[in-house]
This record gives structure tokens, sequence and C-alpha cells, in this order.
């Protein structure tokens, strides 16, 4: 039994003024936040959710009514994640030493933008190419600004519960999006119109309450100079702390591209494979996996932080009882179970996608996607920790922004098995994605042993 490693923290307590003023810009003193100031950001992570996610049960319709081909709708999808990569990377390091607000204000903006182009996508396939690259780029923005944005203004809130607030609104946001959009397809009038005009809606507000919202990161007096040097800051800003590299690699890693490869398999790949099953209801019945994934994930979120545990609060519980030693113990043991637990689930949901591939059930499809969206809600929290314990406040939103890109990439895996699928059979390849799960398990599992995260940086 290998003994447990304990991390320093990522980051050594504030320097003193000369220090500060001899190695860094200044910058101006934080506004205070109102108790409720999170759920104006959480609006626009629930906006730009619905905006990138309302596109997925619309890809049968284009193909259907706009005649598109089925290399134009996979391009569709290939312009979003475009869109995605750069505001994920660049967006978080920007509000981190610019300001959350300008930042995040544009992307949902952007967002909103998105819907107005696509909305002529009916016409040309030019309007969706763009429309799609816009609205990677505003997801993209909301999901490493926003995310944290909220943890800044949840203030003395729990960081298992800030997570919890930024995961849930987004997984609400690509739930919804997705619900809606699919029903007005299947049934509403103006089907390559009308799910654009509802996201319009409920989005255009909301770049205009985001100013009302207290800045948590003021802008640097004398922020980079050169371009080279901006460059540079940007890139420090996306290192993970070397005293949390190992715990990184070992947890982070492994199962960060599984909360979106989830969502693949769940509601991508398994209405492939029993489409033929349910006939002219197809548009009908992949919007109800797409809800019933995300919205198991969303109402199991509160499992994950209570598996994350609120360490910080146990610890000064156990000190105050005269045992500090035993409660970082017991929080460091407790923490690791969030992601072995999503893993876990993730090792179930590949394995009922293998057997559905023999199968072909579209009872057992549902079952599976539900599963699937267990594995997501536990392990979109669990991460989103984990990244809040490694980063400081001048590299959260950059490392919240690698987090989820290597989530993002999970996406890929429906396209890997569609670009396979000529050589191997469904039931083989699942088999091999259920395999992989189990590796990514054991990673998990031996990460979750040999370390532990470091405190939460202040």
């Amino acid at each position: 039994m290998p003994r447990t490693q304990r991390m320093p923290e990522p980051r050594q307590a504030a320097p003193s003024p000369a220090t500060a003023s001899a190695h860094a810009p200044a910058r101006a003193p934080a506004q205070a936040p109102r108790p409720d100031s999170w759920r104006t950001v959480a609006a626009a992570m629930f906006a730009c959710g619905w905006g990138g996610n309302q596109f997925t049960p619309l890809l049968l319709m284009y193909r259907r009514l706009g005649g598109y081909s089925t290399l134009s709708v996979d391009a569709f999808l290939g312009a979003y994640v475009v869109g995605l990569v750069p505001g994920l990377l660049l967006a978080g390091p920007v509000s981190d030493r610019r300001g959350r607000r300008p930042v995040l204000v544009a992307g949902t903006a952007a967002s909103a933008v998105a819907s107005l182009v696509l909305s002529f996508g009916g016409q040309s396939a030019w309007p969706i190419y763009a429309g799609r690259l816009i609205t990677g780029f505003a997801v993209g923005i909301a999901m490493s600004v926003g995310s944290s944005w909220v943890k800044e203004l949840s203030g003395g809130a729990g960081g298992g519960l800030a997570a919890r607030r930024s995961s849930l609104f987004q997984t609400a946001g690509f739930g919804l999006g997705a619900g809606v959009a699919g029903v007005l397809a299947q049934w509403g009038p103006w089907p390559m119109v009308s799910p654009y005009a509802v996201h319009l809606l409920i989005t255009v507000a909301i770049p205009v309450l985001l100013l009302r919202v207290p800045e948590t990161r003021p802008p640097l007096a004398h922020a980079a100079g050169s371009v080279r040097q901006l460059l540079t800051a940007l890139v420090d800003d996306l290192r993970v702390p070397a005293p949390a590299r190992r715990r990184f690699r070992l947890v982070v890693l492994p199962m960060a591209p599984w909360v979106f490869g989830a969502a693949g398999l769940a509601y991508a790949v398994m209405p492939q494979l029993v489409g033929f099953r349910v006939g002219d209801w197809g548009p009908a019945y992949a919007t109800g996996l797409t809800v019933l994934a995300l919205g198991t994930g969303a109402a199991v979120q509160p499992v994950a932080r209570w598996l994350h545990g609120d360490r910080e609060n146990r610890d000064a519980g156990h000190r105050e009882a005269g045992n500090g030693e035993a409660g970082k113990g017991e929080a460091g043991a407790r923490t690791g179970r969030a992601p072995v637990a999503a893993m876990a689930v993730m090792l179930l949901g590949a394995a009922l996608c293998a057997a559905n591939a023999v199968l072909l059930s579209p009872w057992l499809a549902a079952v599976t996607a539900a599963v699937l969206g267990a594995g997501y809600g536990i392990a979109v929290v669990s991460g989103l920790l984990e990244i809040q314990c490694m980063a400081g406040p001048d590299d959260l939103a950059g490392l919240t922004g690698i987090y989820y890109m290597l989530a993002y990439a999970g996406f890929l895996l429906p396209t890997v098995l569609a670009t396979l699928s000529s050589w191997l059979s469904y039931p083989v390849m699942l088999a091999a994605v259920a395999a992989a799960a189990l590796v990514c398990l054991g990673l998990v599992v031996t990460g979750a042993r040999v370390t532990q995260p470091p405190a939460p940086a202040r």
C-alpha cells in the first residue's frame, strides 16, 4: 500500500507590498460582491450553453430540409470546435489580467449574434459555418471565464457549492437548449429559424445585466507591454503549478475527456445505433436521449459535491476539536472519491453501450444515456473542484479553460468511431471503449491513493 504523498500549497502566501510592487503590476481593489451576484453570471453560462447545444438535435433536420450532405453537417460541427479552442485557451488568461466582466459580456453577446447568423442558414451553408464558429467561441468564454467568476462571486460558499453552481447552470443550458430546439424542429413552425429565435430572446438582455455585476479581477494597472511579454504571461497562466502536476496527470487528465465523451456516446452514438427502431420519431428520440443524459447529469451533481466534501469546513471543525491532522487526512481521502466514482459510472455506461451495440434496444439506450449522464455530472463537478484547488487567483480561469479543452476532446469520440466503422464493427469498438474506461479508472484510483489535492489557493 503506497503511502499518501502530501502536496505543498500550489501558491505561496501573499507577498509583502514591496515585493508585489517590484514584481507584479498593480491591480485596483476588487468590488465587494453581493450575495446573489453570481446568479447573473450563471445565467450567462446557461444562455451560452443553450446556444452551444441547440444545434445537436437539428442535424437530421438540416439533412432532410436543407439538403446538406453528411460531410457538410460534420463540417458544421467541426466549425464549432474550431471556435471553442481559442475561447477556452485565451479568454481565461485574458480575463485573469484584464477582468472577468468585459470578456464574459463579449462572449454572451457573441452567443446572441451567433443565433442571429444561424437563423439565415436555410439559404446557404456559410451562415451556419460562421454561426457555429462564433457559438464555439462564446461557449469557450462562458465555460472558462464564467466558472471562475461564479467561484469568486460565491464568497463564503464552499468550493464544492461554487463548482456545482457553474456546472448545474451550464448543464441545464445544454439540456434545455437541445430539448427546446428538438421539439421545435419536430413540431414547431419555421424549424430552421424558430430554435434560434428562442435562444436570441433569452440571451439578448444578459450582456447588459452583466455590466452591473461586481468585477472580481480588476484590470492590471500596467499590464504587459510588448506582444511577446503578453503571450508569455498568457502561457504562464495556462501552466499547471508544479506541486499539482502529478495529481493533474493521474486524476484530472484520465478523467476529463470522459466528461463529454460520455455525452457523445449518450446522444450521438446511441441514437445512431437504434435509430432504425424508432422510424420517423428519430429527431424526437435523439432529443429525448440528450435531455435524459443532461438532466441526469444535473440531478446527480449534489452527489459529486458530497463525495468531494467541503474540505475547508471539515478541516476547521477538526482543528477546533484538537484533531486537525486527522481532519486533513479524512478530507483528502474523501476528496478522492468523486473522481473514482465518476470513472466507475463511466465504465458501467461504456459497458452498457457495448452490450447495446449487440442488442440494439431503444429502451436499453435510454438506460445507458441515464448512466452516462450520471457519470458526466459527477465528473464535471469533481474536475472543476480539482482545478480550483490547483490554481491560484491569477490563473484560475486559464486552468479552467485547459480542463474544459481536455473535457471537450471527448466529443471527438463519436467521429473517431464513425471513421473506424468502415473497418471495425460497433460492438468491437465500444468494447474497446469500455476497456479504455477501465484503464482510466485504474489510473484515477492510483492517483487518488498516492496524491492529495493541495489546499485551495487563497
